[in-house]
This record gives structure tokens, C-alpha cells and sequence, in this order.
């Protein structure tokens, strides 16, 4: 109940007062101490996220929602709006860099739910050529005798043909697999042989298709902001949720062995585990979760 009411009075009464005093003793307004003493990275981006949507005035409030293209812009109003000097360069540069990352976040999540939209099509030579590179990639002392092969299910896909277990992920899904296979092909291959263990084994391919979807609702619900804003000073790209795909994989296959499931019929609830302790460590403002190459 205490809590409740300090909430009440500090919201409604103390923190105008204390923000008047800051004020009166720094020559600064909220936003200029912000950006000039956080640090660079996810705790200031998403501090001024949290303050500018607390902003009665339209030119703070729709700051957050602002595309790539009126950043500058943005930042211009702001700080005629704030009455903030042109010469502050460093308030215009971390302002710049924050409002990049928050619209930065949104393209991004459009472009993975763009690929992921895109079903895997067999008539597509891109698409066959990505399929061919990841065999190619894991397996590189084995040819593929056909398209359609039992041989699939060496690299832990379910049936003769790929395409049908990319149904969930679309494209997003294959793409990602390849992207860890090229990127960190010792790894990958390591990896798949461990998943071939005779008690602890996995299906390879179709446990990283479900960490896509992973990845995908941690970057769709919000979770991956600290970590993206923390790891690009920036626009985030489709490279940087590659990379942290890359991270889930390597990571996973470790917590799989370390857990010693029963068997495979208890993935379900052994994935969940693994999930939320990613989303828990993804809740440090100071996170970043990637390997390095």
C-alpha cells in the first residue's frame, strides 16, 4: 500500500519539484541530463523512450515513433522545442544515435517478418541454391545424391524434402541456418555431430528452425532491445538478429547436454527453460549476447 501512494506523490507532486530544482541548480532540462550522463547503449535509449512517451508535448511523443528518414528532423524539433542550444553537439549526436536505434528496431522487425513471410519454394533457384550451400556447408566429404533424399535427415530435417519443415519460419528459417553454418562452420559441425549423440541426440535442423522462432518473438515482443542497442550504435541490422540466432544455437546445444534430457520427447519443456533463461538475461541493461568470430 506504502508503495502505492509513494508512487502517487512522487509522480504527481516530488518529481516536479525535484526536476525544477535539478533544473535551477545544473542549467539543464531532464533530457539534457539524460543524454549527457547515461551511458551510450540501451539504458539511455531506453530511458528517453520511457520519458519522451511520458511527454504531453506531440514533438517528444511522436519522437519515438519517428522512421529512419526524419531522425535529423526530429532531433531539430526536439531541441528548438526543449530550447536547447545548436552549439550542445553532444545532445544532438546521443539524441541522434538513440532515436536511430528505436526506429532502427522497427525496420528491422519488418524485414525478419518480411522473410519470414516467404515460403520456401522449390521452383525458386535462390532459394534451392541456399539449401544446397547449407548440405554443402555441413557435410562437405558427402555428396547429395538427390534433391529428394533420405540424406536429409542426416543434417536433422524430418523427411526426404526440406521444404515442408520451413513451413512454420519460411525463408527466415533456412536463411538463418545457413548464416551460422558460414559464419561459424567449425561450430555447426560440431554441433551436428553432437546432435547425433546415441541417448542426448536432436534433430539438428529442426531444433534451429525452432530457435529462429525464438528469436523472432524475442525481437517481435521487445525483448532483443537491450541487447541490439547495446551491441549497434545505430540502425540495427538483419546481420546483428543473424548473430544472435548464432548465439541461441551454440548456446542451446550446450544447455541441452548440460540438462540431460530423458529424451527427445521432453524437448518442448526443455526449450522452454532454455527460453526464459534468455529472456532473463536479456531483462541486464547491459546485455549482449552474441559470439565473437
Amino acid at each position: 500500500m506504502w508503495a502505492h501512494v509513494w508512487r502517487f506523490l512522487y509522480s504527481n507532486y516530488f518529481r516536479f519539484w525535484l526536476k525544477w530544482i535539478l533544473r535551477l541548480l545544473t542549467g539543464r532540462c531532464e533530457l539534457q541530463r539524460l543524454l549527457g550522463g547515461a551511458e551510450a547503449g540501451a539504458r539511455r535509449t531506453l530511458s528517453i523512450m520511457s520519458l519522451f512517451l511520458m511527454k504531453s508535448f506531440t514533438v517528444l511523443r511522436n519522437a519515438v515513433y519517428v522512421e529512419e528518414a526524419e531522425v535529423e528532423k526530429c532531433v531539430t524539433d526536439v531541441m528548438k522545442e526543449k530550447k536547447i542550444e545548436k552549439k550542445d553537439t553532444g545532445f544532438k549526436t546521443n539524441l541522434h544515435i538513440s532515436l536511430l536505434q528505436i526506429s532502427g528496431y522497427k525496420k528491422l522487425y519488418l524485414n525478419v517478418e518480411n522473410l519470414r513471410k516467404v515460403p520456401y519454394d522449390s521452383e525458386n533457384e535462390e532459394h534451392e541454391e541456399q539449401l544446397i550451400e547449407l548440405w554443402n556447408l555441413l557435410m562437405p566429404h558427402e555428396n547429395l545424391k538427390a534433391r529428394i533424399s533420405k540424406q536429409w535427415c542426416d543434417i536433422g530435417f524430418q523427411g526426404d524434402d526440406p521444404k515442408t519443415d520451413f513451413r512454420g519460419m519460411g525463408l527466415l528459417g533456412l536463411v538463418n541456418l545457413v548464416y551460422f553454418s558460414k559464419h561459424y562452420t567449425n561450430e555447426a559441425r560440431q554441433i551436428l555431430s553432437r546432435s547425433n549423440h546415441p541417448k542426448l541426440g536432436y534433430s539438428y535442423a529442426i531444433v534451429g528452425i525452432n530457435l529462429t522462432e525464438m528469436a523472432y518473438s524475442l525481437l517481435k515482443n521487445g525483448a532483443l532491445k537491450a541487447h541490439l542497442y547495446n551491441m549497434v550504435s545505430g540502425l540495427p541490422q538483419m546481420e546483428h538478429f543473424h548473430q544472435f540466432y548464432c548465439y541461441l544455437v551454440y548456446e542451446f546445444d550446450k544447455f541441452w547436454f548440460e540438462e540431460e534430457p530423458e529424451s527427445i520427447m521432453h524437448f518442448n519443456q526443455y526449450r522452454e527453460k532454455f527460453h526464459e533463461k534468455i529472456k532473463g538475461l536479456l531483462l541486464d541493461y547491459n546485455v549482449v549476447l552474441t559470439l565473437r568470430d
